[in-house]
């Protein structure tokens, strides 16, 4: 591989205008199809075998036209202190806007009025208007939600408070401002890195083009491909994250080449021989992680995972070929201007890697056990986890969606901000007796009678629960009302759905963990070949995942330190996230094991014993490493700032684990554990050394290419 990606990164150096041209053209290309594609429409969520999905079909079947998924919205009126909903002014002002909202929109199914459906509180201060939709959320047109919030703009100026909660107002975050952060972070990053402005502008330059052109395409196959709204945002998270560390670490060994005195095409084309071979495995372990998203049979995590792998891919090829094309224009500014009068003296004066190194080398055990320890008191909160789905009570109080939930609460009990809706298949008799038996049940607050269809051979029923949607009391009345009825009845509702949701996302989570962490194991052990350092990884891996989940729990379940990350109301964590950041972080975990431990294994190929390669994978790449990682804790916390809930926690957690696994993990406990394996950390059985090719990492096939006639004394280990 080293040899072929040798010669690649030649002929890009060599033919950098032809290079740079087609991916100019690629990102032109994708940017025009992304601006003529039809908007995006459709973001369907569904969640196949489960009890909840299957109530949602049996209502599209049963009640044609009801809008059983669609979204909904709640109008929410507070009359003034003292005052009643059931004034008459107040009564005229709900009914015009009752009026106005039927009339608003042809994608409206239902509006209820609140004087004839009994939606007054008892103290009559509260009053709300239900209003139900043909379609889901993301195909609601601009105009529609326009006209929703102009008709309670209206109703708020004629004495009343109003406000508007619901998924009917759910749009897509904005993410220019956090990418900006995260961009200009990652920027001073670099220059303090490379202390040149060309050399810290490549890795920027590239990762904006790659993210470029992965969220177009997005965008452009968004209506076809029916995909949500996180995608790209996912897409531009991971891609701007990995797009900056890969071409970092091109243009660091190209610039350690060319300390060496090679000349600058031979440089280019070693880099990436070298850097740019653990360029690729490293990315193989991220698109192995985010495709592996498929098993939990989500249709939407696994179209986020492979836009997001797309992405992923779009990247390594950007570093392989782009970054030297971006080489040859930059000439002898890549590196700084000390440099450029005495390039081929290198020093070998020890830097913070080289003493870091051999402090752990000298003290291994008790590093690894400082560690270990430290991790695992941050992990004590995750076995507290909750998991759930986000709702409108954990956004920020500066929202109508927030202030509606808790006016609602105020008035007429919290549970009714996610009434659950239980599906009758049968027929009168069936449904009567449905009722008679969930009001033998704890936890309820409210039992509509049945509303059968046309046919007279299903009925829905409406439950309001006495808990808000996403407590655990919520969640046991779910189960308690389906372990009580029989096959015939079925829960769903956006609570239920929720709950499913969560359930299937911890039933795919070992089944996930075991491939994702199977096929990276393989491909570490084809890429060190060794069978610890792969198995180290894993556990090393799976040890910051959990300290990372520990922190979320303490954070956005607990509350701790939650004003200084803007969480404003605690909750269960949402569902999708350990297995999300399982998928998301082992790639980026494998990032910083791939490249600084393959250093090390490249200095002990060619004869250095091996705590001397420690030392060496340090001295060359503990600085670019840390970089790399500042840089991906700067892109992601750059999401902390926004108002989504859930892209909130993500930016959170990600920033967390590549913080755990970068400075505790891949910087203290695997130099630990390696000191204290010595020469059997590289040990393979014979057997296995004899099936697996040899993929050359470590560049051994370049020792004899040409290019060593235009250096003094080649080493490929020294700088």
């Amino acid at each position: 591989m080293a040899t072929f990606l040798y010669k690649l990164g030649r002929t890009a150096f060599r033919r950098r205008r032809l290079v740079a041209l087609l991916w100019v053209a690629l990102l032109a290309v994708a940017g025009i199809g992304a601006a003529t594609a039809p908007t995006a429409t459709s973001s369907s969520f569904s969640i196949p075998g489960t009890e909840a999905q299957r109530a949602f079909d049996l209502l599209e079947e049963r009640f044609p036209g009801a809008g059983a998924d669609g979204a909904t919205a709640r109008v929410v009126f507070k009359a003034p202190q003292g005052q009643k909903m059931t004034d008459p002014a107040h009564k005229a002002v709900v009914e015009e806007t009752v009026a106005a909202l039927k009339s608003g929109s042809d994608q409206i199914v239902q509006v209820t009025d609140p004087y004839t459906a009994h939606a007054v509180s008892q103290d009559g201060s509260t009053a709300y208007v239900s209003v139900s939709y043909k379609v889901n959320a993301m195909e609601l047109t601009d105009e529609t939600r326009e006209a929703l919030k102009d008709t309670g703009h209206n109703a708020q100026g004629k004495g009343l408070t109003v406000e508007i909660g619901g998924d009917a107002l759910q749009t897509m975050p904005e993410q220019g401002a956090s990418e900006a952060i995260g961009i200009v972070l990652a920027g001073i990053v670099l220059v303090v890195t490379f202390g040149s402005l060309v050399a810290a502008g490549l890795p920027l330059l590239t990762a904006i083009i790659g993210v470029g052109i992965g969220v177009s395409s997005i965008t452009a196959l968004a209506n076809v491909l029916d995909l949500g709204t996180t995608t790209s945002t996912l897409a531009s998270m991971i891609g701007l994250a990995v797009g900056i560390d890969y071409a970092l670490f091109i243009v660091s060994r190209y610039r350690a080449e060319l300390a060496e005195g090679r000349e600058k095409e031979d440089a280019a084309g070693r880099a990436v021989g070298t850097a740019g071979s653990a360029v690729v495995f490293a990315g193989l372990t991220v698109v192995i992680a985010l495709v592996g998203l498929a098993v939990v049979n989500i249709p939407m995590l696994t179209k986020m995972g492979f836009a997001a792998a797309g992405t992923v891919v779009i990247a390594v090829l950007i570093a392989l070929t782009l970054i030297p094309a971006l080489l040859g224009f930059a000439g002898d500014k890549v590196v700084s201007r000390k440099q450029r009068k005495g390039i081929a003296k290198p020093s070998d004066k020890p830097n913070g890697g080289t003493r870091w190194a051999r402090f752990v080398i000298r003290r291994p055990l008790m590093v690894l056990i400082v560690g270990v320890l430290g991790l695992g008191a941050i992990a004590v909160p995750a076995a507290s986890l909750e998991m759930g789905l986000p709702d409108d009570g954990v956004k920020p109080t500066s929202t109508s969606e927030r202030r509606a939930y808790d006016a609602l609460s105020d008035g007429f009990g919290p549970g009714f901000n996610g009434p659950l809706l239980v599906v009758v298949d049968g027929d009168k008799a069936t449904a009567d007796r449905t009722v008679s038996t969930i009001k033998g049940l704890d936890g309820w607050a409210a039992v509509t009678p049945p509303t059968p269809n046309k046919a007279g051979d299903a009925a829905m029923i409406t439950v309001i629960p006495k808990d808000r949607p996403s407590s655990t009391a919520t969640e046991g009345l779910v189960h308690d009302i389906r372990d009580a009825t029989g096959d015939d009845v079925l829960v769903t509702g956006a609570t239920a759905m929720n709950i499913d949701f969560s359930q299937k996302m911890n039933d795919a989570l070992v089944p996930y963990l075991a491939l994702v962490v199977g096929l990276a194991f393989v491909l570490l052990t084809l890429v060190f070949r060794s069978v610890l350092v792969p198995l180290k990884a894993a556990l090393g891996f799976l040890l910051s995942v959990v300290a990372a989940l520990g922190a979320v729990v303490a954070v956005f379940q607990w509350g701790w330190l939650g004003g200084l990350f803007g969480v404003e109301q605690t909750g269960p964590i949402m569902s999708m996230m350990p297995i999300f950041m399982v998928g998301v972080v082992f790639g980026l975990a494998m990032d910083y094991e791939v490249f600084l431990v393959t250093r090390m294994r490249e200095a002990y190929v060619h004869g250095e014993r091996p705590g001397e390669a420690i030392v060496t994978g340090f001295r060359h790449s503990a600085r670019v490493v840390t970089a790399a990682a500042v840089i991906m804790i700067a892109v992601f916390s750059g999401f902390i700032g926004m108002d989504d809930q859930m892209v909130k926690m993500i930016g959170f957690g990600l920033a967390a684990a590549v913080l755990f696994d970068a400075f505790v993990v891949r910087m203290a406990i695997v130099p630990a554990v390696l000191a204290l394996l010595g020469r059997k950390a590289w040990w393979l059985p014979k057997w296995l050394d004899r099936i697996l090719p040899n993929v050359d990492v470590e560049g051994e096939g370049l020792a004899k290419s040409p290019g060593d006639q235009g250096a003094a004394k080649p080493d490929l280990v020294k700088v």
